[in-house]
Protein backbone atom coordinates (compact mmCIF):
# COMPACT_ATOMS: atom_id res chain seq x y z
CA UNK A 1 0.00 0.00 0.00
CA UNK A 2 1.17 3.27 -1.01
CA UNK A 3 1.81 6.11 1.69
CA UNK A 4 0.33 9.40 1.39
CA UNK A 5 2.77 12.09 0.70
CA UNK A 6 3.18 15.22 2.59
CA UNK A 7 5.45 17.91 1.75
CA UNK A 8 6.46 20.21 4.32
CA UNK A 9 7.62 23.93 3.77
CA UNK A 10 8.94 25.61 6.71
CA UNK A 11 12.75 27.50 7.68
CA UNK A 12 13.12 26.37 11.12
CA UNK A 13 14.98 23.24 10.90
CA UNK A 14 13.74 22.06 14.47
CA UNK A 15 10.59 22.63 13.87
CA UNK A 16 10.45 20.63 10.63
CA UNK A 17 12.02 17.78 11.63
CA UNK A 18 9.55 17.51 14.57
CA UNK A 19 6.71 17.63 12.04
CA UNK A 20 8.75 15.08 9.64
CA UNK A 21 9.13 12.65 13.03
CA UNK A 22 5.40 12.84 13.87
CA UNK A 23 4.08 12.42 10.80
CA UNK A 24 6.24 9.17 9.54
CA UNK A 25 5.47 8.25 12.66
CA UNK A 26 1.33 8.03 11.31
CA UNK A 27 2.66 6.21 8.45
CA UNK A 28 3.18 9.55 5.85
CA UNK A 29 5.77 10.04 3.51
CA UNK A 30 7.26 13.21 4.58
CA UNK A 31 9.75 15.39 2.22
CA UNK A 32 10.80 19.13 3.82
CA UNK A 33 11.90 22.26 2.46
CA UNK A 34 13.20 25.01 3.69
CA UNK A 35 12.85 27.55 0.43
CA UNK A 36 9.65 28.50 -1.58
CA UNK A 37 10.95 28.46 -5.18
CA UNK A 38 12.08 24.70 -4.81
CA UNK A 39 8.72 23.67 -3.60
CA UNK A 40 6.92 25.26 -6.46
CA UNK A 41 9.58 23.52 -9.23
CA UNK A 42 9.13 20.26 -7.09
CA UNK A 43 5.74 20.74 -7.25
CA UNK A 44 6.41 21.02 -11.31
CA UNK A 45 8.61 18.34 -11.49
CA UNK A 46 6.69 15.99 -9.92
CA UNK A 47 2.87 16.34 -10.81
CA UNK A 48 0.14 14.22 -8.69
CA UNK A 49 2.59 12.87 -6.62
CA UNK A 50 1.88 14.65 -3.42
CA UNK A 51 -1.06 14.35 -0.76
CA UNK A 52 -0.81 17.07 0.99
CA UNK A 53 1.12 20.56 1.45
CA UNK A 54 2.26 22.28 4.70
CA UNK A 55 3.71 25.68 4.78
CA UNK A 56 4.76 28.48 6.93
CA UNK A 57 4.29 31.96 5.73
CA UNK A 58 7.24 33.59 6.80
CA UNK A 59 9.72 32.88 4.61
CA UNK A 60 13.35 33.79 2.92
CA UNK A 61 12.77 34.86 -0.47
CA UNK A 62 9.41 33.88 -1.33
CA UNK A 63 6.77 33.91 1.16
CA UNK A 64 4.35 30.78 1.76
CA UNK A 65 1.41 33.39 0.22
CA UNK A 66 3.71 33.75 -2.91
CA UNK A 67 4.09 30.27 -2.51
CA UNK A 68 0.17 29.11 -2.38
CA UNK A 69 -1.02 31.32 -4.94
CA UNK A 70 1.79 29.97 -7.66
CA UNK A 71 0.25 26.65 -7.18
CA UNK A 72 -3.36 27.57 -7.45
CA UNK A 73 -2.27 30.18 -10.58
CA UNK A 74 -0.64 26.79 -12.18
CA UNK A 75 -3.85 24.63 -11.77
CA UNK A 76 -2.43 22.43 -8.64
CA UNK A 77 -5.48 21.32 -6.66
CA UNK A 78 -3.24 19.94 -3.35
CA UNK A 79 -4.88 20.38 -0.09
CA UNK A 80 -2.70 23.26 1.80
CA UNK A 81 -2.55 23.65 5.09
CA UNK A 82 -0.91 26.61 6.39
CA UNK A 83 1.08 26.68 9.90
CA UNK A 84 2.11 30.07 11.17
CA UNK A 85 2.84 32.38 13.96
CA UNK A 86 0.61 34.94 12.41
CA UNK A 87 -2.97 35.07 14.22
CA UNK A 88 -4.72 38.27 12.82
CA UNK A 89 -8.00 37.91 11.37
CA UNK A 90 -6.61 39.46 7.96
CA UNK A 91 -3.42 37.28 8.18
CA UNK A 92 -6.19 34.52 7.39
CA UNK A 93 -8.09 35.93 4.97
CA UNK A 94 -5.30 36.46 2.95
CA UNK A 95 -4.13 33.22 3.12
CA UNK A 96 -7.73 31.67 2.40
CA UNK A 97 -7.54 34.00 -0.68
CA UNK A 98 -4.44 32.57 -2.29
CA UNK A 99 -5.96 29.32 -1.84
CA UNK A 100 -5.26 27.73 1.42
CA UNK A 101 -7.66 24.74 2.60
CA UNK A 102 -6.83 25.47 6.13
CA UNK A 103 -5.14 27.82 8.88
CA UNK A 104 -3.46 26.80 11.87
CA UNK A 105 -1.62 29.32 14.13
CA UNK A 106 2.00 28.46 16.10
CA UNK A 107 2.35 27.27 18.60
CA UNK A 108 0.03 24.69 18.05
CA UNK A 109 -1.20 21.42 19.76
CA UNK A 110 0.26 18.09 17.92
CA UNK A 111 -2.94 16.09 18.20
CA UNK A 112 -4.55 18.89 16.65
CA UNK A 113 -2.43 19.13 13.51
CA UNK A 114 -2.44 15.14 13.23
CA UNK A 115 -6.64 15.11 13.14
CA UNK A 116 -6.08 18.06 10.66
CA UNK A 117 -3.55 16.12 8.39
CA UNK A 118 -5.67 12.94 8.49
CA UNK A 119 -8.45 15.08 7.71
CA UNK A 120 -7.24 16.74 4.44
CA UNK A 121 -5.42 13.88 3.49
CA UNK A 122 -8.33 11.96 3.46
CA UNK A 123 -10.75 14.39 2.16
CA UNK A 124 -8.49 14.44 -1.17
CA UNK A 125 -7.94 10.75 -1.36
CA UNK A 126 -9.61 8.52 -3.76
CA UNK A 127 -12.87 7.60 -1.71
CA UNK A 128 -14.19 11.56 -1.47
CA UNK A 129 -13.44 11.97 -4.82
CA UNK A 130 -15.60 9.11 -6.17
CA UNK A 131 -17.90 11.24 -3.61
CA UNK A 132 -17.32 14.26 -5.60
CA UNK A 133 -17.57 12.75 -9.23
CA UNK A 134 -21.50 10.77 -7.66
CA UNK A 135 -22.22 14.74 -6.98
CA UNK A 136 -20.84 16.01 -10.00
CA UNK A 137 -23.09 13.82 -11.86
CA UNK A 138 -26.05 15.54 -10.48
CA UNK A 139 -24.99 19.09 -10.92
CA UNK A 140 -22.64 19.63 -13.97
CA UNK A 141 -23.40 22.90 -14.69
CA UNK A 142 -24.73 25.70 -13.09
CA UNK A 143 -25.88 29.51 -13.42
CA UNK A 144 -27.05 32.00 -11.18
CA UNK A 145 -26.31 35.67 -11.49
CA UNK A 146 -24.11 36.78 -13.91
CA UNK A 147 -22.07 33.37 -12.96
CA UNK A 148 -21.60 30.09 -14.80
CA UNK A 149 -19.55 26.33 -13.38
CA UNK A 150 -18.49 24.02 -14.94
CA UNK A 151 -18.16 21.21 -11.74
CA UNK A 152 -16.47 18.36 -14.20
CA UNK A 153 -13.67 21.13 -15.34
CA UNK A 154 -13.91 22.99 -12.16
CA UNK A 155 -14.01 26.06 -14.44
CA UNK A 156 -15.53 28.71 -12.76
CA UNK A 157 -16.85 32.63 -14.99
CA UNK A 158 -18.08 35.60 -13.90
CA UNK A 159 -19.46 37.99 -15.64
CA UNK A 160 -17.96 35.80 -18.59
CA UNK A 161 -14.04 36.04 -17.00
CA UNK A 162 -12.74 33.12 -16.02
CA UNK A 163 -12.16 33.40 -12.20
CA UNK A 164 -9.77 31.05 -9.93
CA UNK A 165 -11.51 28.76 -6.71
CA UNK A 166 -9.45 25.91 -5.01
CA UNK A 167 -10.70 22.64 -5.02
CA UNK A 168 -12.25 22.96 -1.06
CA UNK A 169 -13.72 25.96 -2.42
CA UNK A 170 -15.37 24.30 -5.48
CA UNK A 171 -16.88 21.72 -2.61
CA UNK A 172 -18.08 24.36 -0.42
CA UNK A 173 -20.05 26.13 -3.27
CA UNK A 174 -21.29 22.79 -4.63
CA UNK A 175 -22.61 22.02 -1.01
CA UNK A 176 -24.84 25.14 -0.89
CA UNK A 177 -25.72 24.81 -4.24
CA UNK A 178 -27.11 21.29 -3.50
CA UNK A 179 -28.82 22.79 -0.29
CA UNK A 180 -29.95 26.09 -2.25
CA UNK A 181 -32.41 28.22 0.11
CA UNK A 182 -32.04 26.01 3.49
CA UNK A 183 -30.09 27.64 6.38
CA UNK A 184 -27.06 25.39 6.98
CA UNK A 185 -25.20 25.47 10.23
CA UNK A 186 -21.40 26.23 10.07
CA UNK A 187 -21.33 22.68 12.31
CA UNK A 188 -22.65 20.86 9.22
CA UNK A 189 -20.25 22.49 7.11
CA UNK A 190 -17.31 21.54 8.66
CA UNK A 191 -18.36 17.97 8.63
CA UNK A 192 -19.55 17.64 5.21
CA UNK A 193 -17.27 20.04 3.52
CA UNK A 194 -14.33 19.98 5.59
CA UNK A 195 -14.68 16.56 7.49
CA UNK A 196 -13.87 18.17 10.86
CA UNK A 197 -15.65 17.90 14.02
CA UNK A 198 -18.33 20.25 13.93
CA UNK A 199 -17.25 21.47 17.59
CA UNK A 200 -14.12 22.70 16.33
CA UNK A 201 -13.23 26.43 16.93
CA UNK A 202 -12.25 27.67 13.25
CA UNK A 203 -12.51 30.52 10.99
CA UNK A 204 -12.48 28.22 7.66
CA UNK A 205 -15.87 28.28 7.33
CA UNK A 206 -16.20 32.50 7.28
CA UNK A 207 -13.09 32.91 5.83
CA UNK A 208 -14.11 31.26 2.34
CA UNK A 209 -18.13 32.80 2.79
CA UNK A 210 -15.91 35.95 2.15
CA UNK A 211 -14.09 34.23 -0.76
CA UNK A 212 -17.49 33.32 -2.08
CA UNK A 213 -18.74 36.64 -1.79
CA UNK A 214 -16.01 38.21 -3.47
CA UNK A 215 -16.41 36.30 -6.18
CA UNK A 216 -19.83 36.22 -7.29
CA UNK A 217 -21.57 38.92 -5.45
CA UNK A 218 -21.93 42.38 -7.18
CA UNK A 219 -21.43 44.19 -3.87
CA UNK A 220 -19.75 41.83 -1.20
CA UNK A 221 -20.45 44.27 1.66
CA UNK A 222 -24.02 43.72 0.74
CA UNK A 223 -24.72 40.10 -0.47
CA UNK A 224 -27.82 38.81 -2.14
CA UNK A 225 -26.66 35.18 -2.60
CA UNK A 226 -24.61 33.98 -0.28
CA UNK A 227 -26.03 35.44 3.01
CA UNK A 228 -25.14 35.05 6.90
CA UNK A 229 -28.16 34.19 9.32
CA UNK A 230 -27.59 35.85 12.15
CA UNK A 231 -26.90 32.57 15.16
CA UNK A 232 -28.27 29.76 12.92
CA UNK A 233 -25.67 29.85 10.06
CA UNK A 234 -25.34 30.26 6.02
CA UNK A 235 -27.96 30.07 3.26
CA UNK A 236 -27.50 30.02 -0.57
CA UNK A 237 -30.17 31.80 -2.90
CA UNK A 238 -29.28 31.47 -6.50
CA UNK A 239 -32.72 33.84 -7.34
CA UNK A 240 -32.95 36.66 -4.73
CA UNK A 241 -36.13 38.81 -4.84
CA UNK A 242 -35.45 42.22 -7.06
CA UNK A 243 -34.38 45.02 -4.88
CA UNK A 244 -36.65 48.14 -5.40
CA UNK A 245 -35.21 50.89 -7.38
Amino acid sequence: MKHKHIVVLEDEEHLALGIKYNLEAEGYQVTTFAEGPAVVQYFQEHPHQVDLLILDLMLPGMSGYAVCEKLREQGEQVPILILSARSLSEDRTRGFDVGADQYLIKPFELEELLSRVKHLVARFGSQPDERVQAAQAKIRHYRFGNSQIDFRTFEVKVGGRPVHLSRLQMTLLQYFIENEGRVIPREELLVNVWDLPGHLNTRAPDQFMRRLRTVFEPNPAEPRHFLTVRDAGYRFVAEPAPVDP
